[in-house]
């Protein structure tokens, strides 16, 4: 169809032309309605941006001289960041002789790693920038955490299952 048949064809149907293949030959259009069509990509991508989750990277400072009940607590604002879906950065903050002992903020973010392992993954291991000591955790998706739980306690119930049940 030549180019003035397509358009007078576009206008007796209300419809656009639109050029959909310019660099072929010959050329490739198409008749639709253009503003509905832009409409219809608009509410599409708004229905896309809408169901993305939009992840933060939250942070919780910890000192080295930290009390269980205060390790307790910012714990549990921890965990808290995670079941929401945020990453977390994990800081010890080291003061004046305290530099003088790294091992101390590492045994306390290995802990935290711990105490989380059924939530968390460690993206960043603990390493120093300057007076503090840094860590990210990043969460571990609802359906796959209870894969891991399956598994680690599939070998507990096999070991119940050997032993005999009468003595």
């Amino acid at each position: 169809m030549e180019t003035r048949q397509a358009i007078d064809l576009a206008r007796q149907k209300e419809l656009d032309l639109v050029l959909v293949g310019p660099t072929a030959s010959p050329p490739v259009a198409k008749l639709l309605d253009y503003g509905k069509w832009r409409y219809e990509q608009q509410q599409a991508e708004k229905e896309t941006r809408k169901k993305a989750k939009r992840q933060e990277m939250k942070s919780i400072k910890f000192r080295v001289k930290i009390d269980e009940h205060d390790y307790q607590t910012k714990l549990g604002h921890v965990r808290r960041f995670l079941e929401a879906g945020h990453k977390v950065k994990v800081t010890i903050m080291f003061r004046g002789r305290e530099m003088a002992h790294p091992e101390l903020g590492k045994k306390i973010l290995d802990r935290v790693a711990e105490d989380l392992a059924e939530i968390a993954v460690v993206e960043m291991k603990p390493l120093m920038a300057g007076r503090d000591m840094n860590m990210v955790l990043a969460p571990i998706p609802p359906e796959k955490r209870t894969k891991k739980l399956e598994r680690e306690e599939a070998p507990a119930q096999d070991v119940a299952e050997k032993e005999p049940a009468g003595e």
